[in-house]
């Protein structure tokens, strides 16, 4: 183990860059994120197949632009609400203002797994 890596375990774990939403996360297994509402029930499990990248701490494995066969489990928590957002439109001296809220859906999910599937080895040289 190197010097530096002591004091930064975090660089040393596994994690994986995915697309959902329109969004890109960053997750390693246990974290929990909130992502662009999903629909499944809570208790059950999703599937996100648009992996990105994929770090164990010694190899980084970058997809062009996804990694084929690789795939992110996790197990949904719960269906909740962002906070709300607040929007005022307003014209100095014309009388004119406009308020209007709105609330994103989100999914909370629990990082499970992560699996890149199987590599697939260099093609080899052959002498001619």
């Amino acid at each position: 183990m190197e010097f530096w890596a002591a004091f930064h375990p975090q660089t040393l774990m596994a994690y994986a860059i995915i697309k959902t939403g329109g969004r890109q996360f960053r997750v390693a297994e246990g974290d929990t994120i909130d992502v662009d509402l999903v629909d499944i029930d809570p208790g059950k499990t999703a599937t996100f197949a648009d992996v990105l990248m994929f770090a164990d701490g010694k190899d980084v494995t970058h997809g062009n632009p996804l990694i084929s066969g690789a795939k992110v489990t996790a197990e949904v928590l719960e269906q909740r609400k962002d906070k709300k957002v607040i929007a005022f439109k307003y014209k100095r001296r014309k009388g004119y203002h406009r308020t209007v809220g709105h609330r994103r859906k989100l999914t909370r999910v629990k990082i499970k797994n992560i699996s890149v599937g199987a590599k697939k080895a260099a093609p080899k040289k052959t002498d001619e």
